[in-house]
């Protein structure tokens, strides 16, 4: 099986396999270069983890106003309900990030196959 002829920044050869007529996987091809930099950026800019970070602070205050008896339990169950359907929200909108990047890796796969035929 042929291999990437790329050097991982370590200095190690990269041992992805790719087609026979490739010298480069996809993550080391310069062809791909300006898609993997706009996959990079479109993710960075999606990536949900302030709004956790926001969600895990207003958890932490609900349960810091609910042990003081600043706020009614009733009112609390409903407050920490709604950043359960916020947390949900956020799982859904990862997954949903996983799976384009994995039919984007799987359609790379693909076409190193078709390269193979």
């Amino acid at each position: 099986m042929a291999r990437c002829t790329a050097t991982k920044p370590d200095g190690s050869s990269c041992e992805r396999i790719v087609g026979a007529s490739q010298p480069y996987c996809y993550a080391h091809d310069p062809s791909n270069a300006e898609k993997r930099t706009r996959d990079a950026a479109k993710a960075g800019r999606s990536t949900p983890n302030g709004e956790l970070g926001e969600v895990k602070s207003l958890l932490k205050k609900l349960i810091q106003q609910v042990l003081s008896g600043e706020l009614e339990t009733s009112r609390a169950a409903v407050a920490n309900q709604c950043l359960n359907t916020r947390l949900r929200a956020l799982e859904l909108e990862r997954k949903w990030k996983e799976t384009q990047e994995l039919e984007g890796r799987l359609e790379a796969v693909e076409g190193v196959l078709r390269g193979r035929s």
